[in-house]
């Protein structure tokens, strides 16, 4: 826990930089977007609220609730906000938390030492968005209460009951003119009170979901460690527990966990003051430094690299890794308003000496271990080498011309990327289908042959001597891991087009694994969508329907009375339809439906494809039958 902040916590605490006039007419700038991403990140910015309190020491409970009616509810108990009229503002300094922006504790220098909300304009963006909230305070002896309606107060602060208790709690609607949809969804919110409760050892999450009596818990006292091992619960670890380290130096603490597992994909999440960073920033570079240099220098004095031998590269030693690394630090200086990069320079170095030093130690403690660690990296360096050489033929030449791309690629005539479409199609038939109905000028059909190869069990060097996934990477101009480069992406659109049978449920999720290991950020870019062709055609006389699931064909034959001259053809795959038909009902942007493909939390994505994929059966098999009829992550467009 961070130490003890200044006693005489108040009102004149609680700084004051600027209003809250911008937030409804540019919500995107605050909260990222209006999406469903957008409209949970609310409950995120008052639950990461309440997180400042536990790491000032003042908070073990935070419980979340969705009311039946839409509302939402966070609780926890802090130390409450100040209610008492504002020196500077000359109104109740809970309004002023509420309706003006980076007003807040954490400017104030006695108020958190450290802090992981939005820049202290959480709490009133939260206002601004809501149709309707109300503020509880439990501060002084006394809880008072204030009503607002989309940012503005309704009544004064109002003190409603003495208590000895303290905390903070607010009930809001989110306004349904500004976001696309206001349904949060349970699993979401779950995953991320799960992370906060790693990352926060001690501190008790809950989630109560009213309509359905559903409920979850979340309390470890392990910190990173536990995190650690639950990513790497369906994975063969290498070394039994998780190698964890931490320190402190310069007002900046450290905590980093690592373990290795068998598989050939890396997995690492940071944290700067228990946000996600997700683009990584000094942190993660102090950390990727440190286990390089001490790998090599490890495996140099043990004899496994020879003098001539080159030394050990990042990426062969992060291979098969898990990592959590969070650090806390006072203040963080983040790239742009929704934090995805730490760029305090001085955590570089703080990092990398606390990681060099738990490492070294325990290596030196371990040497078994660190052989068999050692070991799989030089093996993943020798496979490096040969995936090298197969890189070059998946490299696109910096003038694109038709012979440098794959020959099996029916390419569209526009060089405009963004307009432009690649259907990753199954089967040379339905490829056939789609190249005769497609619209030439805009999109291209890549047929694919059977199953490609599972990523998730193979090394770089096996996957980049896979055909179609060669052809896959030449096509779509990237590259693929350390090298993607999404400005090179010759398509925005990249479909893909499977049958609606298990076969082609699981090409999809082959696909799927490929694009979240190696081309994660496609997917972030929204350029990855899944077509969605029909599973019906129905005809009665003149009238022609295409419908997409059983539900849809009961709807229609109970409203044509299920009569006699009714015809139903069931669509197996894509080769069935003929060119016209796939045209009007899969490839038309009129009327076609796509799920755009979202990475929501790369947490609980690396969880799900570690399971689907993975090696564990029992997992697998666990998780289908809880899920089968349920989508997840996946946003219907156009």
């Amino acid at each position: 826990m961070a130490e003890e902040p200044n006693p005489e916590y108040n009102e004149s605490q609680i700084q004051v930089l600027e209003g809250l006039e911008a937030v409804r007419k540019r919500p995107g700038m605050y909260i990222g977007s209006t999406s469903v991403k957008g409209l949970h990140h609310l409950v995120y910015e008052i639950v990461d609220n309440s997180i400042d309190e536990a790491l000032a020491g003042f908070c073990d409970r935070i419980q979340v609730t969705l009311y039946r009616d839409g509302r939402v509810g966070v609780r926890d108990n802090g130390r409450g906000v100040p209610t008492g009229i504002h020196p500077k503002v000359g109104i109740p300094t809970l309004e002023v938390v509420l309706t003006m922006l980076h007003a807040g504790g954490k400017f104030g220098g006695g108020g958190y030492k450290v802090s992981g909300g939005l820049h202290g304009v959480g709490l009133s963006v939260v206002n601004a968005l809501s149709s309707e909230l109300v503020a509880y305070s439990r501060f002084g002896g006394a809880e008072y209460v204030q009503h607002y309606e989309k940012g503005k107060p309704r009544d004064p602060v109002t003190e409603i009951t003495k208590t000895k208790e303290t905390g903070f709690e607010v009930i809001f609607r989110p306004d349904a003119s500004i976001f696309d949809e206001v349904d949060f969804v349970f699993d979401t919110i779950s995953t991320r009170l799960r992370d906060q409760a790693f990352l926060n050892s001690g501190v008790l999450l809950s989630l109560f979901e009213e309509a359905t009596g559903r409920e979850v818990r979340y309390h470890y006292t392990g910190g990173v460690q536990s995190f650690v091992e639950y990513l790497n619960l369906n994975r063969n670890v290498i070394h039994p527990k998780p190698i964890a380290f931490s320190g402190e130096k310069d007002g900046i603490m450290v905590e980093a966990a690592v373990q290795y597992n068998d598989s050939y994909v890396e997995t690492l999440f940071t944290f700067a003051n228990t946000i996600r960073t997700l683009e990584g920033g000094t942190h993660e570079a102090g950390f990727k430094a440190a286990l390089t240099r001490v790998s090599n220098d490890y495996a140099r004095r043990l004899g496994l690299l020879k003098d001539a031998d080159q030394n050990l590269a990042g990426e062969d030693v992060r291979e098969g890794l898990t990592v959590i690394l969070s650090v806390k630090l006072p203040e963080p200086q983040f790239e742009g308003q929704t934090k995805t990069k730490l760029g305090n320079s001085e955590v570089r170095g703080v990092t990398e000496g606390i990681v060099t030093d738990g490492l070294a130690t325990y290596f030196e403690e371990n040497p078994a271990v660190a052989k068999r660690i050692l070991e799989k990296a030089i093996q993943a360096s020798r496979a490096r080498e040969a995936a090298r050489k197969a890189r070059e033929l998946t490299r696109r030449k910096s003038v694109l011309e038709s012979s440098s791309l794959p020959g099996k690629l029916t390419d569209c005539s526009s060089r405009d990327p963004s307009e432009s479409e690649l259907y990753l199609v199954e089967g040379d038939s339905a490829g056939g289908s789609a190249k005769q109905g497609r619209n030439r000028e805009f999109q291209a059909i890549l047929p694919l042959r059977g199953k490609i190869l599972n990523v998730e069990r193979a090394r770089m060097d096996k996957i980049l001597g896979n055909e179609e996934i060669r052809a896959m990477i030449t096509a779509i101009g990237t590259g693929i891991g350390g090298e993607f480069d999404i400005s090179k992406a010759r398509y925005h659109r990249v479909v893909i087009m499977t049958d609606a049978d298990v076969d082609g449920s699981h090409i999809r999720t082959l696909l799927l694994t490929f694009f979240y290991r190696y081309m994660t950020p496609l997917i972030e870019a929204g350029y990855v969508y899944i077509a969605q062709p029909p599973l019906y055609q129905v005809k009665k006389g003149k009238q022609e329907r295409y419908l997409y699931d059983d539900q849809a064909l009961e709807q229609l034959l109970n409203e044509w009375g299920h009569a006699s001259n009714i015809n139903i053809q069931r669509y197996k795959g894509l080769g069935e339809m003929n060119p016209e038909q796939l045209w009007e009902t899969t490839m038309d942007p009129e009327t076609r439906t796509l799920l755009r493909v979202e990475l929501e939390d790369a947490v609980a994505a690396d969880w799900i494809f570690t399971v689907l994929m993975g090696e564990k059966v029992e997992s697998r098999r666990d998780f289908i039958q809880e899920h089968a009829h349920q989508v997840r992550n996946l946003d219907t467009v156009g």
